[in-house]
């Protein structure tokens, strides 16, 4: 099974793919069941604020995994390459295709001239905690909330 990047939406030199969205929300929900159910909508809106996304499909066209990102500037990063959602579907896990998409991200952020990649992951995704330590990333602060 070959897998390859496609760019759902977004600024990356390759064209993009907007039909794979629809393909795209399974897998995403596995990492955001609570999104409301109009999904292309509030990814359209998203998208709008300068979110980008990206899929691994493999020869099917099914969709192995996702990620959702933006660049933009800070004070503390300069150019910030965040990585708001990474996620792979759960029966296609420790295959590569989890690193085959942190790898695009890489290069892709340094393409826009970032010094790396920054995500948060939620407390209870230890899984994933590995995944990342695994692939070079280190914990650099803590993540505070205030609801209201």
């Amino acid at each position: 099974m070959s897998v390859r990047i496609a760019l759902v939406a977004g600024s990356a030199p390759s064209g993009a793919e907007p039909g794979l969205l629809a393909a795209a929300e399974p897998v995403h929900r596995q990492l955001r069941p609570h999104l409301a159910t109009d999904y292309a909508a509030i990814m359209a809106g998203i998208f709008t604020d300068g979110g980008e996304m990206i899929v691994a499909v493999d020869d099917a066209g099914a969709v192995l995994g996702i990620a959702v990102y933006r660049c933009f500037r800070n004070t503390f990063s300069g150019i910030r390459f965040y990585v708001d959602d990474l996620v792979v579907d759960a029966a296609q896990r420790s295959l590569g295709v989890g690193r085959l998409m942190i790898t695009w991200l890489q290069q892709e952020a340094a393409r826009r001239g970032a010094r790396g990649l920054e995500l948060e992951s939620g407390t209870q995704r230890t899984q994933a905690h590995k995944f990342y330590f695994r692939e070079g990333f280190v914990i650099t602060s803590f993540s505070f909330k205030q609801d209201f």
